[in-house]
């Protein structure tokens, strides 16, 4: 599950320009913009946030032409467990405070980090990740044409790496020799000589 504790932590944003509208509870910020949340981190070139009237903050970040925009969260693990994240890539990336929900859209990548290291990867074209559930749904991209009208392009597919997990005090085991093989023993010398 996500770290539950992001939900009440307050919202810190850098960015090169801000325009808040306090009627309409909308603060828009733009130009590297780098925004946290308890363990969330959330960077792209624009970031538009809103209030409802219960205190819900959302934000949708857009990423520059060509690039994507990028979401980390730590998530919450039992005490003596690898820290676990959850990572994502999308050229849109809308935040949900209230339904504690993030929505990648367009070359969308998400991604489960065990330490620093990559268990999981899921890509498509629009990914769900709720937070309370610990559920994602992903949507593959609608296969168009290529340019000559005959043959759908490449695309239209989702696609996931999903690895097994391991148990903290889990490690590989090596191989036990048979019981009825004989054991090796040294030889002085090379080669196939009289028995």
């Amino acid at each position: 599950m996500a770290e539950k504790a992001d939900r009440t932590k307050p919202m810190n944003i850098e960015a090169d320009a801000l325009r808040h509208d306090d009627l309409k509870q909308t603060s828009v910020f733009t130009g590297r913009v780098v925004m946290t949340k308890g363990s969330i981190v959330l960077r792209g070139a624009r970031l538009e946030v809103r209030q409802d009237t219960d205190g819900y903050q959302s934000g949708v970040v857009t990423a520059e032409p060509g690039q994507r925009a990028f979401f980390r969260q730590r998530r919450d693990s039992a005490p003596g467990m690898v820290e676990e994240y959850i990572e994502g890539e999308g050229e849109v990336i809308e935040y949900d405070g209230r339904a504690d929900s993030v929505r990648f859209v367009r070359r969308a990548e998400l991604r489960r980090l065990r330490g620093a290291v990559v268990g999981d990867e899921i890509t498509g074209a629009v990914i769900v990740y709720n937070n309370l559930t610990d559920v994602f749904t992903v949507d593959g991209q609608k296969a168009a044409t290529n340019s000559s009208g005959d043959a759908p392009a490449k695309g239209g597919r989702v696609r996931a790496v999903l690895s097994p997990k391991q148990a903290a005090s889990e490690s590989p085991a090596s191989p036990a020799a048979p019981a009825s093989a004989p054991g090796l023993r040294p030889s002085t010398s090379l080669g196939g000589g009289a028995k």
